[in-house]
């Protein structure tokens, strides 16, 4: 009978314990009930059993209230929202600096307020305040650009150093969570509730997914494991470590793409370290990412493509004419890695060279074809670059100047004029025929940028091939080589070999071949060149991205200046040079672009007219210079309202368009990618606050369930103590009896 009575009591203390620890679940429901992160406990009761008798009650475990599946969903949506939210903050800024084509300070209203300036420019062209407003409005266009370009690279400096704060967060996540895996698994081996560190190691996960993608997985002991969604593992028993080294300085030629950019190196855990960047598909870091790699690239690449248009457009036509009564110091652009063995060939005319007096009357005139015939030259080229400037400067000067008189190709590769003499200038021509009095039109140039015999170029204007007089300059030369846009799947199949040919001013020359009937992508050819053993060993090829394609882009690794050129030659169909459309890269065009430092200081020196012929002058006419002229003013007013073709450039098609119609497409390229994201982000804020407010709703406290459940413990807790009391008093009963 004593054993039955004590095992009452042990079986009334098991229900008086049990309900308490309930009530203390309870307890804790309702303290945390506005918590964050907290997830409702349920204590689970189960029957005590000794020797195969019941020996009342106890609880087995106290669990969370928490749906997996809709937490894993509200993660991947939480990663895309913070993806949306950091980007959309980004654009707002570049909204606020890009304005509207209707703003004063737009680039589209700047290009506008250039074209007027031109037009009344060209009905008085000797007026200096015309002439100083068209500087004045071109210098605009350029300090806008510039801003603009500069504000895109600061946009991804600050992209590029919320990246690495970023990854160090990340780290202290991921080690934070593989502490918490430690006391979860330790607490239970000893029995000891680890909910609350769950709901600690959750918050850490939620916290994580909102930063980059990740799934995961838990053992049978509790341990989480996660990795990203390209199967790298971030935790597994250890953490491993994200490393992310911010770039000093950036520019638009600095990309990830070429290594400018260090990369997200994944290290640790007993592997090799890996650049994860290109494997992370969602999250803050996938937005900042794209931001900085693709998005304000695109961007940049749009202006590039404005500014470099504008420049060879514009530069073209104001190479035609000359300031009056004409040059006195020109120092082309172009540079020749070897101007002794490049050699240039006139085509559908000649160049007509002037000198003129202080009134812009001719004081002596010839043509480039006849005084390199006289020099014992071939008829029409090909002439070697040295030959070409030895021989104008032999005839300036024997024909109105003087000794003092330069023509040369200087130390850095261009070619350079200087006329000393008093009272003389110098003016190019370009026409049809060499007879004396020809129609004006622009010659075509035929260079060989090799020496090889095979033409590589053809540019019309013989001024503007060597860039002698160009009003918009931005610094940049043949350091660096792009092709044009391309698909990702595009490939080069060449019927026959091609030999690409790669010379610098060093004098060597090397060569890859590209295969006949072999399918080349922009990586393969890019591998060929970057070859250790066949490549090219000064030369760097890099597949850039670049809106919807990729560009080859070409690099000299000790920036020089550098030709590349093919055995095929101008308008063969097998040329790589011209299936890829490679030429001068344009990176950084806009942020460099500005008006020519000596026009800017000196309006007056911009062309404004072209040497004419006049039959009626002298014994047989003469060639002259007005300053009333307005023949290159009024071509360029007409250039700014005619349409021209825009390559494809960051995510803008090609075009056939004005320059205030492409200004006005990159202004709403951009206000676009604002009003997409920022209904994007809308749709995706609703979806993701939906899947918080349902894991919520499925794990939060509910008071009202938890006030009934204070009071069924309570009472349990009551009914054990009146168990315990009667079993008291029965043992008393029967000490008493005894």
């Amino acid at each position: 009978m004593a054993s039955s009575i004590t095992m009452a009591l042990r079986t009334g203390t098991s229900g008086l314990l049990a309900s308490q620890a309930a009530l203390d679940v309870v307890a804790n429901n309702i303290a945390n009930v506005n918590t964050v992160g907290y997830s409702r406990k349920i204590a689970n009761f189960e029957q005590r059993v000794v020797a195969a008798d019941g020996a009342g009650v106890q609880i087995s475990q106290i669990t969370r209230l928490v749906d997996e599946n809709l937490l894993k969903s509200f993660r991947t949506e939480l990663g895309t929202y913070s993806e949306l939210d950091v980007q959309l903050s980004y654009y707002q800024r570049l909204q606020n600096l890009f304005g509207q084509p209707a703003d004063n300070d737009s680039i589209s209203h700047l290009v506008e307020e250039l074209t007027l300036s031109l037009e009344t420019l060209a009905t008085s062209p000797e007026r200096t305040f015309e002439q100083a407003e068209v500087v004045r409005r071109a210098h605009e266009i350029g300090v806008k650009m510039s801003l603009m370009s500069e504000t895109i690279q600061d946009l991804r400096q600050q992209a590029d150093s919320a990246i690495a704060d970023m990854t160090n967060r990340i780290n202290e996540l991921t080690s934070e969570i593989v502490d918490l895996n430690n006391k979860i698994v330790a607490s239970e081996t000893v029995g000891k509730d680890v909910s609350d560190l769950m709901d600690k190691r959750d918050m850490a996960l939620d916290e994580l997914s909102n930063y980059m993608d990740i799934q995961y997985f838990t053992r049978q002991n509790n341990d989480v494991v996660v990795f990203s969604e390209g199967g790298s593992a971030l935790i597994d028993h250890t953490a491993r470590t994200l490393t992310h080294v911010v770039v000093s300085q950036m520019d638009a030629t600095i990309t990830h793409a070429k290594g400018g950019i260090s990369g997200i190196l994944l290290s640790g855990g007993g592997t090799s370290s890996s650049d994860i960047t290109n494997e992370i598909t969602r999250g803050e870091l996938k937005g900042l990412i794209d931001l900085r790699d693709h998005t304000l690239t695109d961007l940049q690449s749009q202006l590039d493509e404005l500014a470099a248009e504008l420049r060879d457009t514009f530069n073209a036509i104001h190479n035609r004419g000359a300031p009056f009564p004409g040059l006195t110091s020109a120092t082309g652009v172009r540079t020749f890695v070897d101007p002794s063995t490049q050699t240039i060939a006139l085509s559908g005319g000649d160049v007509t060279i002037g000198l003129t007096d202080g009134d812009g009357a001719q004081v002596s005139a010839t043509t480039l074809n006849t005084i390199m015939v006289a020099a014992g030259f071939t008829s029409f080229g090909s002439w070697s670059v040295n030959d070409v400037a030895d021989t104008m400067e032999s005839w300036i000067q024997n024909n109105g100047g003087s000794i003092s008189d330069k023509v040369e190709i200087d130390s850095d590769g261009h070619l350079a004029i200087s006329i000393n003499t008093s009272d003389r200038g110098l003016v190019f021509r370009d026409e049809t025929a060499t007879a004396t009095g020809s129609a004006q039109g622009d010659v075509t140039v035929r260079y060989d940028a090799n020496g090889d015999g095979t033409v590589d170029q053809e540019i019309a204007g013989f001024s503007n091939f060597f860039r002698l007089n160009d009003m918009f300059v931005d610094g940049l030369d043949l350091t660096r080589q792009d092709s044009a846009i391309k698909s990702e799947t595009y490939t080069l199949t060449p019927s026959t070999g091609v030999n690409l040919l790669f010379k610098d001013g060093t004098g060597v020359d090397e060569s890859i071949t590209l295969l006949g009937g072999t399918a080349y992508s922009l990586q393969d050819i890019a591998d060929l060149i970057n070859d250790d053993d066949t490549g090219i060993s000064f030369i760097t090829a890099t597949v850039m991205p670049d809106g919807s394609g990729n560009r080859l882009r070409l690099e000299h690794d000790d920036g020089q200046v550098f030709e590349v050129v093919d055995n095929q030659g101008v308008g063969a169909a097998d040329s790589v040079i011209e299936n890829l459309g490679i030429g001068q890269s344009n990176a950084r065009a806009s942020q460099f672009f500005q008006v020519r430092s000596d026009i800017f200081s000196t309006p007056s020196l911009q062309s404004r007219g072209i040497m004419q012929w006049d039959p009626d002058r002298g014994a047989a006419g003469e060639y002259f210079m007005s300053i009333g002229d307005n023949t290159v003013t009024q071509a360029l007013a007409e250039m700014m309202t005619s349409s021209h073709s825009f390559d494809s450039s960051g995510g803008l098609f090609d075009q056939t368009v004005t320059f205030s119609e492409y200004a006005n497409s990159i202004l709403s390229f951009n206000s676009g990618l604002v009003a997409t994201t920022q209904r994007t982000y809308n749709s995706q804020a609703q979806l993701t606050e939906a899947l918080r407010e349902q894991a919520s709703n499925f794990s939060g406290v509910n008071l009202d369930e938890e006030m009934a459940n204070l009071l069924i413990f309570q009472q349990s807790y009551s009914a054990a103590a009146r168990v315990i009391r009667t079993v008291k008093e029965m043992f008393e009963t029967l000490e008493n009896a005894v």
